[in-house]
């Protein structure tokens, strides 16, 4: 099996859609559940998969800059990331073009079904503790490569796992004891 950095060089030295269609296979799931995870509602998968794609496209168009200082992977999360605050800031405009309460509240009066999930305490954290807590914690990524992906410091990073998964169990043990 190549290895990323073989068929990052064939993508960008002889233009191989065959090489860049191999580093989409492979990092695709981690990017799409990334992507999910963060908008944290099942409805929501299909904006997921097109941020993914998104994430590709931009990645393919900037392939020769990627250094290899950081990860391939983690180099995608922080392009997957930069999509994520784009659809963030979109949907802030139309909240406040329409005027719309709180559109994590409907989200979960529309889902009451996920109220003893994991993914409903997921999204009571913070947009920066739900990013390093997914990418560290269910992706396998370093605090370092979190840190680039997430744009940063890396004690930044620590402090939101840290913050986030004490936020997530009072609210798992609160639930269990309701």
């Amino acid at each position: 099996m190549l290895t990323d950095a073989v068929l990052i060089a064939r993508v960008v030295h002889d233009d191989d859609r065959a090489a860049f269609g191999e580093l989409v296979r492979r990092h695709q799931p981690m990017v799409r559940g990334f992507l999910r995870r963060m908008l944290g509602s099942a409805r929501d998968a299909a904006l997921a998969d097109d941020l993914a794609q998104e994430t590709f496209i931009k990645a393919h168009r900037a392939l020769a800059g990627y250094r290899g200082g950081a990860t391939f992977a983690s180099w995608l999360c922080a392009i997957a990331a930069n999509e994520l605050r784009g659809e963030w800031r979109r949907r802030k405009r139309r909240a406040e073009f329409h005027d719309d309460e709180n559109i994590d509240a409907a989200a979960d009066e529309r889902e009451p079904a996920l109220a003893h999930d994991l993914a409903s305490g997921l999204a009571r954290l913070t947009e920066a503790q739900r990013a390093a807590l997914v990418l560290c914690c269910e992706h396998g990524l370093t605090h370092e490569e979190a840190a680039r992906a997430m744009s940063c410091p890396v004690g930044t990073v620590k402090s939101h796992v840290a913050r986030g998964k004490a936020r997530l169990r009072a609210w798992l043990e609160l639930e269990e004891t309701a």
